[in-house]
This record gives structure tokens, C-alpha cells and sequence, in this order.
């Protein structure tokens, strides 16, 4: 879900990008038929996963969900925080956001080939609607959510749940810069002893 931040998180290397952005499409044991570079990036983001989840950071914007929507609260956050690093992208990197998106997508599709099969259509649509760079105004998230509600197969309360980021959205942005530069240490940490 928190594709860009995935990307973001994995550096330059190619193979730890694309693995970071498929990762939720790759279930089960690694290497998963993948080629070694890219179960590697897979296991990153699995890592980075389980590092947000219980990162103090995380659970105060988990906590900033309403009851009606706490059941989705992780997937909520994860699209708030990579609408912030979007959003407030020039602040992160140097390189222009549309340059950056247009070269995971590439990178994306350099690789396509050895990906699951299940995983094309959305990586397809991903890089043809721009979505990384959509994520960067609120009109993108809620598209996003949208998306994912009526892809849902029960009835859930997707659509529309950009107003939980508008309601505190300083709060969400708190959170955010206070768990960013502790998961670029845990991934840098990672990187080093994997």
C-alpha cells in the first residue's frame, strides 16, 4: 500500500526498489520463484513492514483512526504517509518527484518479466495512472482508497477515509517525521548485517 515509501526506503539500488514496491503482491517463503536481488528487496519490505507496525510513531497514527475505521487504521496510515512523503517530497530528496516515479517505474518494468504474473495488471495500472506521484495531493489518496474499497470483498469504509487525515492531519505529519528517519536507520542497519 505504502508503495513510495517502500521505494524510497530501498535506496538506489534497482532490484531493492522493485522488490520493495511488489512486495505485497509476493506471498509465502522466499526466494517465492523470484531471482536472489529481488527476494532480497522483498525481504526488506516485509522487514520495513514489521519495523512500522511497531514503531511508536506508527501506533500513535493508528490510534489517530476513528473507531469506525480502526480496523483499517494500518493500511489508513501507511497511504497518509506516503501521501506526506509526496506531498513534502523536495524536502526528502533532491531529485523532482515525477522524475523519481517515472524511474521506479522503470525500473519496474525492466524486471517485469521475472514478477508474478498475478502482480502485472496492477503494476501496469500503477505506472500508467501515476500513482506514486498521485499520492502527492489529497485528491490522489482518496482516488486511492477508493480503488481499494471497491476492490474489497467485504463492505468496508475505504471510501472516503481521506477525512481521518484531514482531522489530524498535523498529527499524521508528526508521526510521520518522527518514524522516517528511524526506519532509514533500521534499513540502513538491515542492509548492513543482510
Amino acid at each position: 500500500m505504502n508503495f513510495l515509501a517502500h521505494a524510497h526506503l530501498a535506496g538506489e539500488a534497482p532490484a531493492l526498489v522493485v522488490g520493495g514496491v511488489v512486495g505485497d503482491w509476493i506471498k509465502g517463503l522466499l526466494p517465492a520463484g523470484l531471482p536472489e536481488d529481488l527476494a532480497r528487496g522483498v525481504a526488506l519490505h516485509r522487514a520495513i513492514d514489521a519495523f512500522a507496525e511497531t514503531h511508536p510513531a506508527f501506533r500513535a497514527s493508528r490510534a489517530r483512526v476513528s473507531p469506525a475505521r480502526r480496523r483499517y487504521a494500518g493500511v489508513l496510515v501507511d497511504i497518509f504517509w506516503d501521501h506526506l512523503l509526496a506531498r513534502d517530497w523536495a524536502q526528502f530528496r533532491d531529485d523532482a518527484l515525477g522524475h523519481y516515479c517515472a524511474g521506479v517505474y522503470r525500473q519496474i518494468a525492466a524486471r517485469r518479466v521475472e514478477l508474478p504474473e498475478s502482480a502485472h495488471h496492477a503494476l501496469d495500472l500503477m505506472a500508467a495512472e501515476d500513482w506514486l506521484q498521485s499520492y502527492a495531493g489529497l485528491e490522489g489518496i482518496a482516488d486511492v482508497l477508493a480503488r481499494m474499497g471497491r476492490r474489497a470483498r467485504q463492505p468496508n469504509p475505504l471510501a472516503g477515509a481521506e477525512v481521518e487525515f484531514v482531522a489530524d492531519a498535523t498529527g499524521f505529519e508528526q508521526d510521520f517525521r518522527a518514524w522516517l528517519p528511524d526506519a532509514q536507520c533500521f534499513v540502513a542497519d538491515w542492509l548492513r548485517t543482510r
